[in-house]
């Protein structure tokens, strides 16, 4: 069977296809199948994307899709829908988490729960012998119940590598992900809802062994595509003597420079020199709220300021780059506590920094929380996740609000490039975080 991925571009152009695709592309090309990906830019018409998956043939067509894809992506599988006849599965973060409010759409047959390459190698088959698909694990029917889970792969080396031809990346830079799961109970975050989804059928998290990600690397080394690695996972540096022993290798046989996403609470001086030596150049840590209130009662990240000020000053001190990302406008945050992280924003010595307002995810608990308090409005589904503006009616906080703070990391962000560059921003600061974090 011929499956075609639409990765539904809503940023800006320079944003890269998503892993995801190119993972189920690798594991159905493995056992048989045809799989290709057409991208959906910002620049292109309604008309040009659906000449363009009608033209690539498919005989199954696949979207995956995080929350701030999910209106463009139902728009256009809508109007694809209408001229080629030819069923759509679901998959991602909101097909996860949002699944009835996919099915309910019109285009969409099939929403993908939790890992994919196993359940849509299984529709494929399913779907190309003619069969129903009511019933498949992981597979939700449109029309049908909600179905059961399958345990997802373990090892996670017996999936092969990423087919890199759906993906968008510069010549030399390659993305890597070494593991899936996030042990931490963040509430903003819908990394570690994936842990919950599967709590009592399986343990999601997982991580490569170093061999086999050394082997991806030796690969594209032969290929001649490896001179700088971007490290996807949510946090890198979560097991220490993985990490420890990965610094060992990589810096014997590979010494290409790399950057990945990090935790404070998840480094020490030592593992940052490590990592530093091994070829780190930077790192992007989520820094979230200046205000310990809000990370302990809201965000469930019991992290003090000054944990903050000595990694980012360690992380310095090791000649590595800092990527700080920010949010503002939580529920139950005050005016006063968005003020507070701008100031710390201000205080640590970071090398770019990214500012978003917050938005709240299908499937994380501070939904649940926005759902139950009434924060959400009552066309929350319809409205389009941005950088800048809460969809929230949140009691003692408005937009006016929001938007003082926002306005103050903008001018400290331009500030910061023209002592840097001695000029204006180059890029806007939604691309430093959608390349590194």
């Amino acid at each position: 069977m011929r499956v075609v991925f639409l990765e539904v571009d809503t940023e800006s152009e320079w944003a890269m296809a998503s892993l995801g695709p190119a993972f189920l592309a690798a594991y159905l090309r493995e056992h048989g199948h045809e799989a290709v990906l057409v991208r959906a830019r910002m620049d292109m018409t309604d008309g040009e994307v659906i000449r363009m998956a009608r033209d690539a043939g498919p005989e199954l067509l696949g979207v995956s899709m995080t929350t701030r894809q999910w209106l463009r992506a139902r728009h256009l599988v809508g109007m694809i829908r209408e001229v080629v006849d030819v069923p759509v599965v679901a998959g991602g973060l909101h097909a996860t988490f949002s699944p009835e409010a996919v099915l309910a759409a019109p285009g969409f047959d099939f929403a993908c729960l939790g890992e994919g390459e196993l359940a849509l190698l299984e529709l494929v088959q399913t779907l190309g012998a003619g069969r129903s698909a009511h019933g498949l694990e992981n597979i939700w029917v449109r029309g049908g119940f909600r179905p059961v889970l399958r345990k997802p792969v373990e090892p996670l080396d017996r999936l092969p590598f990423a087919a890199r031809d759906l993906l968008d990346e510069p010549p030399g830079v390659v993305q890597l992900s070494t593991q899936r799961g996030c042990p931490f109970p963040c509430t903003y975050c819908g990394a570690r809802m994936f842990n919950e989804l599967y709590e009592g059928t399986a343990e999601y998290g997982r991580r490569r062994s170093h061999e086999n990600v050394f082997a991806e690397l030796r690969e594209l080394r032969e290929a001649g595509k490896l001179s700088f690695v971007i490290f996807l996972d949510d946090t890198f540096t979560i097991n220490h003597p993985w990490v420890k022993e990965f610094c060992r290798r990589y810096k014997e046989e590979f010494a290409v420079p790399f950057c990945l996403h990090a935790r404070v609470e998840t480094v020490n001086e030592r593992m940052v020199h490590m990592l530093a030596e091994a070829g780190c150049q930077q790192i992007t840590y989520g820094v979230e709220s200046g205000s310990e209130r809000v990370r302990r009662e809201i965000m469930h990240r019991p992290v003090t300021n000054q944990r903050f000020r000595d990694v980012f000053r360690w992380t310095n001190e090791a000649g590595i780059r800092v990527i700080a990302n920010y949010m503002m406008g939580l529920p139950g945050e005050t005016r006063e506590e968005m003020h507070e992280t701008y100031t710390l924003a201000e205080e640590l010595p970071s090398y770019d920094l990214g500012f978003f307002v917050f938005y709240p995810y299908p499937g994380t608990h501070l939904f649940q929380t926005c759902l139950q308090k009434g924060y959400l409005p009552k066309d929350y589904l319809t409205r389009p996740a941005n950088h800048r503006e809460s969809i929230l009616d949140l009691p003692g906080l408005q937009q006016t609000d929001i938007d003082e703070v926002y306005d103050k990391f903008t001018a400290l962000r331009v500030r910061q490039e023209r002592e840097r560059w001695g000029g204006v921003p180059l890029v806007d600061h939604a691309y430093v975080v959608a390349r590194n974090g």
